[in-house]
């Protein structure tokens, strides 16, 4: 029997960040030094360089998507005489390994597609508020398994999706602490009116765990996407980034007498990285090779980043 496995590599058009910055023309959107500074995470980096280089020509790109949904929504509806004026929300999901940058990229998609002078409305909503309160992980025996499919409260996330989709005014999504590393009881973040929306998580171009919907249609979280993006890298380079920022944590946030992690506060260098390693090579290694990697070759376009969280090569999938 012939092998009949997809070569993926085939399913996309690669860029090099040189040609990438070459293509379309110019846009008049920017942000400033201290700005760039504001959106990039902890131990993350964003040069005015890469703005203009790798996040320019992606605003542009994603413009042409944008533009097009909305024309083709107004084509279909008027052919099937359907009086549906509600604005129905572009979601764009941005999906990757823990400590690989989605964060930054989010933000810095949402800054600039709000500023395009076109009226846009832009939301961010990450997928961290439907992690399962921290109460309801410990009964399901789930602490060590934070951030797999398992999680997450994946039919709060669906049912959050389908209001958008259907065109409800205000929709209203859960709201996460990096402090306390918990769902924050009662908040909840207001998405209202909004032209686009930004989904960033590791878990949105993943399949549900199957006993989360048991006898329920099989519907998925990239089923409500009009365009994916996966921010990547390699393992080492990732793992390194998460060392540095586990570092920085120790410094800052764990230093809060609230910090779920205040108990790592004191720790040498040396014991943070031991700490660090631990945890990657226990936790996010795993949900990395199992639950996110695999999705890759599901995102429309895949951001390949290298040193200094620069990005080095853009593919896209082919039209």
């Amino acid at each position: 029997m012939s092998d009949a496995r997809l070569d993926f590599n085939t399913l996309y058009t690669r860029h090099t960040r040189e040609a990438w910055s070459a293509l379309g023309e110019y846009m008049p959107v920017s942000v400033s030094e201290e700005e760039a500074r504001a959106l990039q995470g902890l131990n993350d980096y964003l040069s005015l360089e890469e703005v203009q280089d790798i996040y320019i020509p992606l605003i542009r790109f994603l413009t042409l998507h944008v533009f097009a949904e909305k024309q083709k929504n107004q084509h279909v509806n008027a052919f099937l005489n359907y009086p549906h004026h509600a604005k129905i929300p572009f979601l764009i999901g941005i999906a990757g390994s823990v400590a690989v940058g989605k964060s930054t990229t989010a933000r810095i998609i949402e800054t600039l597609l709000s500023r395009l002078g076109d009226g846009l409305k832009v939301s961010l909503v990450t997928t961290d508020g439907f992690l399962y309160p921290q109460k309801e992980l410990k009964d399901r025996g789930l602490m060590e398994k934070k951030g797999f499919p398992e999680s997450y409260d994946v039919k709060a996330l669906l049912s959050f999706l389908n209001e958008l989709k259907s065109g409800k005014q205000t929709v209203h999504a859960p709201v996460y602490s990096h402090l306390t590393y918990d769902r924050l009881e009662g908040v909840y973040e207001t998405v209202e009116d909004a032209d686009i929306v930004i989904i960033e998580g590791i878990n949105v171009l993943q399949s549900p765990a199957l006993d989360d919907l048991k006898d329920e249609p099989r519907v998925f979280v990239s089923d409500f996407f009009d365009f994916s993006i996966y921010v990547d890298a390699a393992e080492t380079q990732i793992q390194s980034w998460y060392k540095e920022r586990f570092r920085l944590l120790r410094e800052t946030a764990f230093q809060d007498p609230e910090s779920f992690f205040h108990q790592y506060k004191d720790l040498t260098d040396e014991e943070a990285d031991h700490m660090a390693s631990t945890i990657w090579n226990t936790v996010n290694r795993p949900n990395l090779y199992q639950n996110i990697l695999p999705t890759k070759y599901r995102a429309d376009l895949i951001l390949k980043k290298g040193d200094r969280h620069k990005v080095e090569e853009i593919a896209i999938r082919r039209v």
